[in-house]
C-alpha cells in the first residue's frame, strides 16, 4: 500500500531531471513545504536519522522542519535514513496537487490517509504542502474524521473543516482566498481519491 502512494506522488514530483538526479532524503533535507517528499514524510509521522560526528540521532517529522528550507539537523549532521511506518491493506491515502505547470513546485497540495474497518475511519491523517513555512498535519480534520462512518459526504466535510482550520500563507503566487479555495479543492479530492 505504501508503495503505491509514493509512487503517485512522485508523478508530481519536479521535471524529469530532477526526479532522475534527486534523492528522498535530499528533498526532505532540503525542507520545502512545497516539496511532495516533505509533505509525505510529515503526513505519515515519519523518523529521520541524522549522523554526524557527535553519532546518531533520531528526529521526529514533528520536530524535524523548522521553517522554511530549515531543519532540526546541526551543521555538523546529513540526513542519513527516512522511516515511513507501513500501511496495511486496510488502510487508503489519496494525494492532489495544484501547480502552476506540471512540474513546478504547488500551491497548495493535500494527502490524505486512513485506515477503513468494518465502514469506520481510524488513524486519519491529512497533510498539507505550500500552505505555510512547513508542511502541516491538520488536527482538526484528523479529530473530525476518526471514528467516522464512510460516506458520501466525508470528503466535502474534511474539505470545508480544513479551509476553516488552516491560514495560508499569501505570496506573489496566491493570495490568502486563493489558497482557501484550493486546500478546500485539493483536500476533497485527496479523500475522494482515498475512499473511492
Amino acid at each position: 500500500m505504501l508503495g503505491s502512494i509514493l509512487t503517485d506522488i512522485a508523478r508530481y514530483v519536479g521535471h524529469h531531471p530532477i526526479r532522475v538526479r534527486g534523492t528522498f532524503a535530499g528533498s526532505v533535507a532540503h525542507a520545502d513545504p512545497a516539496a511532495e517528499w516533505a509533505v509525505a514524510v510529515r503526513t505519515l509521522d515519519a523518523t529521520m536519522t541524522a549522523s554526524g560526528p557527535q553519532g546518531e540521532r533520531t528526529i521526529g517529522a514533528d520536530s524535524f522542519f523548522h521553517t522554511i528550507f530549515s531543519t532540526d539537523l546541526a551543521e555538523t549532521e546529513i540526513l542519513t535514513a527516512v522511516r515511513l511506518p507501513l500501511l496495511t491493506s486496510q488502510h487508503r491515502a489519496g494525494f492532489a496537487e495544484f501547480a502552476r505547470r506540471a512540474g513546478d513546485f504547488a500551491l497548495v497540495m493535500a494527502f490524505f490517509t486512513c485506515r477503513v474497518t468494518d465502514g469506520l475511519l481510524s488513524e486519519v491523517r491529512l497533510g498539507l504542502g505550500g500552505v505555510s513555512d512547513t508542511p502541516v498535519r491538520v488536527p482538526e480534520v484528523e479529530a473530525a474524521m476518526n471514528g467516522r462512518e464512510l460516506g458520501p459526504d466525508i470528503a466535502a466535510e474534511a474539505a470545508a473543516i480544513a479551509a476553516e482550520s488552516v491560514a495560508p500563507l499569501e505570496d506573489i503566487h496566491g493570495s490568502v482566498a486563493y489558497r482557501t479555495d484550493l486546500i478546500r479543492a485539493m483536500v476533497r479530492r485527496a479523500v475522494e481519491r482515498a475512499l473511492a
